[in-house]
């Protein structure tokens, strides 16, 4: 059985990466660079665009109806360690 959290805060980096709280208090970074090279996420190239992301509806969204699934958001992340602050 595939495990769906919501996620239910973000921080967009710099680096283009998310830092991710997830419904069950786990946190995870997502690397969004991968995704910045096809659409709808070119936009997101635009730095000041992609640290406007925030969380509706369980998942990270931009200004633009720009959206990412959060099973992405979950199976593409990795655990960060305790005591990791970016």
């Amino acid at each position: 059985m595939e495990l769906l959290l919501d996620v239910v805060s973000v921080m967009p980096q710099k680096d283009c990466t998310l830092l991710l709280t997830f419904e069950n208090n786990e946190r995870r970074i997502f690397d969004m660079a991968p995704y910045l090279e096809r659409k709808p996420y070119l936009m997101l190239k635009n730095v000041p665009l992609f640290m406007k992301a925030s969380v509706e509806n369980g998942t990270v969204v931009w200004p633009g109806n720009i959206d990412i699934a959060p099973e992405t958001l979950w199976d593409c992340s990795r655990a960060i360690r305790e005591g990791f602050e970016g």
